[in-house]
C-alpha cells in the first residue's frame, strides 16, 4: 500500500478510481484527481506548499514533485504524461503535456497545452514553453512546433495506455492470475 502521510494539518486528497504503486509516496497539500496512475517509487512531496494534479495523469517510476517554502506550487492539468524519473519542481504543466524520461521542470517554469518537453531535458525556471511545441536540451530550448492534432492523439494515447496498464495492477486481476 502506497504511503499517504499527513503534514503540517494537510491530508493528501485522493480522487476516484486511482491506481497508487505500492512504494508510492503522497504526502501533505496534495489533491490527485480521479483516474490517475502514480507509479512505483515516486514522491509527490506536498510538505513546504501545495501539490495540484488533474484527471487522468499518470506519473511514471521514480518520479518526484517538490515545491519551493511559501514561493512555488505545482499545477499539473489533465491527460498529462509524466515520464520515468523526471523531477518536476514548483512548475505549471498543462493539459495534455508529455514530460518525457529523466526530464526535469524547475520552479516558475510553465509546460503550455499539448507541449512535449524530450527525455532528458532541463527546462529552468521561468521557462515558458508555448502550447503545442517541443522542447529539448540542457537547458531545453524550442526545436519545432507540433501539429496540435497529432501531438492530442499521441498524449492522449499515452494516457489511455497507462489507465489500462494500472487496471493491471487491481486485487481482482491479482487473484484471478494466481487462481
Amino acid at each position: 500500500m502506497a504511503l499517504i502521510k499527513s503534514v503540517r494539518g494537510f491530508t493528501p486528497i485522493i480522487g476516484k478510481e486511482c491506481f497508487l504503486a505500492d512504494n508510492a509516496t503522497i504526502i501533505g497539500d496534495t489533491v490527485i484527481g480521479d483516474q490517475c496512475s502514480i507509479w512505483f517509487n515516486t514522491v509527490i512531496r506536498g510538505d513546504v506548499n501545495s501539490i495540484k494534479i488533474g484527471n487522468r495523469v499518470n506519473i511514471q517510476d521514480g518520479t518526484v514533485l517538490h515545491t519551493l517554502y511559501q514561493k512555488s506550487t505545482i499545477e499539473i492539468g489533465n491527460d498529462v504524461s509524466i515520464g520515468h524519473n523526471v523531477t518536476i519542481h514548483g512548475s505549471k504543466i498543462h493539459d495534455g503535456a508529455l514530460i518525457g524520461m529523466n526530464a526535469v521542470v524547475m520552479d516558475d517554469a510553465i509546460v503550455g497545452e499539448g507541449a512535449i518537453v524530450a527525455a532528458g531535458s532541463v527546462v529552468l525556471s521561468k521557462t515558458v514553453i508555448e502550447p503545442g511545441s517541443i522542447y529539448a536540451g540542457c537547458p531545453a530550448r524550442f526545436v519545432k512546433k507540433v501539429d496540435p492534432e497529432q501531438a492530442k492523439e499521441i498524449n492522449q494515447k499515452i494516457a489511455t495506455n497507462y489507465l489500462m496498464y494500472s487496471k493491471w495492477y487491481t486485487e481482482e486481476d491479482i487473484i484471478d492470475s494466481v487462481e
